[in-house]
């Protein structure tokens, strides 16, 4: 099989610069003709593209860094298999590949469309289109939690594309979702004003990081002995208590459990002057936390998402390892601070933050899979197995769904009057920045649907820029976000309220 790319001359990329695209592990050769450019680009835009690379990437290169070396002239069709158009010129009719693709962004062919979207504020939808008769074969949303400055947008929006051509083009069948495209704020900026500004915004950070530990995660905590966060949609009722944490550690990603008789909550606990994240834990009582937060897991490796299962009488963790590539699982042999890693359920990739269900008769696994480029948080993969131990296996249309706000997971599944629900990160805003409640209404190897109902962010009930978990357990109720946290004390006297106690109201916490 041949894929050919035609791509535009006169605004080659590096991302373009490739002899094989990788499909279901296997380098499929592609072929790249270049094509007459259709439409020129805003003046000045490489200019600007190497500006925010020396400034923005520290001198990396990246995908959207002009290709010097182009080979001249064009080639036609020829005996190619199958041709993926990235320009928006026609397609020529005479044409005789049996698969002719078009990406679209939001609704226009040509990287100036994706441009535009940018430029007017967004990330744009992606279609993988048949332009033999018009079908979407494929459609996700990219997140943009990596991409610096609007090279770094184009070359993230590229990189979703190319995953979504290569799902197509791996010929297993696709479950094309129903996404509104960005409306965009109105306030579409030439290349020149959106650069400067993201330059400038980039400067603010970079300040903001030699004063604050960033991003500062913290937790929330609460007893309801009524129907909770899933039975409302929304963040009402007790108030929330934050836990204490050390300033210049963050806590995030709490799992409560009761084992043995007592209830400890499991998080991330991060040290901002390593960035290694190690798993802690903190008992409970019915009157709130008791004692000191201990380490309970640590590996050379950073740790999160300590996601925790019973199964067969023993207890279980899966913590997050997907800069390792793996997905790993570990028996408690002591609880709470006693774990050994006793298995690995899926390994070679990205996986993050693995959530296990059971439902009708097998054991699903989800998690934001990536496959090496592009945003964390935008492509959710599915396996699923008989048994906890596995074998796993891969969701017959792997990746299942492409979209930044409702892909990746963010607790435990619950199941309410029979029908099953997962909390998923809505990172339209931002990594982490709200929560979304999805009821999953097809589940099987081979289908998967599932419907956002209700959405929740921070606000006057938990204040501050994010919030990314939710788990119960009995009366528990926990979640997180995060806050300012200066890194010395004469920068915490300007930020009196972020100094909080192991038992403090959410509204001193920003």
């Amino acid at each position: 099989m041949i894929i050919e790319f035609r791509c535009e001359r006169d605004y080659a990329r590096q991302w373009m610069a490739r002899e094989t695209l990788s499909i279901d592990g296997r380098d499929v050769p592609v072929r790249i003709v270049w094509a007459p450019t259709a439409e020129p680009r805003p003046a000045g835009l490489d200019a600007l593209f190497e500006l925010e690379r020396v400034v923005l990437r520290k001198g990396k290169h990246g995908g959207a860094d002009r290709l010097k070396i182009v080979p001249e002239g064009a080639q036609a069709c020829g005996a190619a298999d199958m041709i993926v158009d990235f320009t928006g010129a026609a397609r020529d009719p005479s044409c005789s590949a049996r698969l002719y693709l078009r990406p679209l962004f939001n609704g226009v062919a040509g990287e100036n469309a994706a441009l535009a979207a940018i430029l007017a504020g967004d990330l744009p939808v992606i279609d993988i289109v048949n332009e033999v008769d018009g079908s979407v074969l494929d459609r996700g949303h990219p997140s943009g939690e990596i991409a610096a400055g609007l090279s770094g947008a184009l070359e993230t929006v590229m990189a979703r594309t190319l995953t979504m051509v290569a799902a197509v083009l791996s010929g297993r069948p696709r479950i094309v979702p129903q996404l509104a495209r960005p409306a965009g704020n109105g306030l579409r900026r030439g290349p020149v004003g959106y650069v400067a500004r993201g330059l400038a915004a980039s400067i603010a950070k970079e300040i903001y990081r030699l004063c604050c530990y960033a991003p500062h995660w913290h937790i929330g905590w609460r007893f309801n002995d009524g129907g909770g966060v899933w039975q409302t949609g929304d963040l009402s009722g007790p108030g929330w208590n934050v836990l204490g944490d050390p300033g210049n550690h963050f806590y995030a990603d709490p799992f409560p459990i009761t084992w043995q008789g007592r209830t400890f909550v499991f998080f991330e606990d991060l040290d901002h002057r390593i960035g290694k994240g190690i798993i802690s834990a903190i008992e409970f009582s019915d009157a709130g936390p008791v004692g000191e937060v201990m380490p309970v897991l640590e590996e050379p490796w950073h740790l999160s998402y300590p996601f925790l299962i019973e199964d067969d009488g023993e207890l279980w963790m899966i913590p997050e390892s997907s800069t390792r590539g793996d997905v790993a699982l570990y028996k408690c042999v002591r609880f709470p601070d006693k774990w050994e890693r006793y298995a690995t359920l899926l390994s070679g990739l990205e996986l993050a933050d693995a959530t296990i269900t059971r439902h009708n008769g097998l054991h699903y696994l989800f998690g934001a899979w990536r496959d090496g480029a592009g945003g964390y948080s935008d492509s959710l993969a599915i396996y699923h197995a008989d048994r906890l131990l596995g074998p796993w296996l891969p969701h017959a249309s792997n990746p299942v769904l492409i979209d930044r706000a409702s892909t990746r997971p963010a607790g435990n599944f619950v199941t309410l009057n029979g029908k099953l629900w997962r909390p998923v990160q809505d990172c339209a805003d931002g990594y982490g920045a709200a929560l979304a409640l999805a009821e999953v209404v097809d589940l099987s190897p081979t289908a998967f649907k599932q419907i956002v109902r209700h959405s929740l962010k921070p606000g006057p009930l938990w204040p501050g820029r994010k919030l990314h978990t939710l788990n119960r357990c009995g009366r528990l109720e926990v979640i997180d976000g995060s806050r300012v946290q200066p890194k010395t004390r004469a920068f915490a006297s300007h930020f009196p309220s972020t100094v909080v106690s192991a038992r403090t109201s959410p509204s001193s916490a920003v």
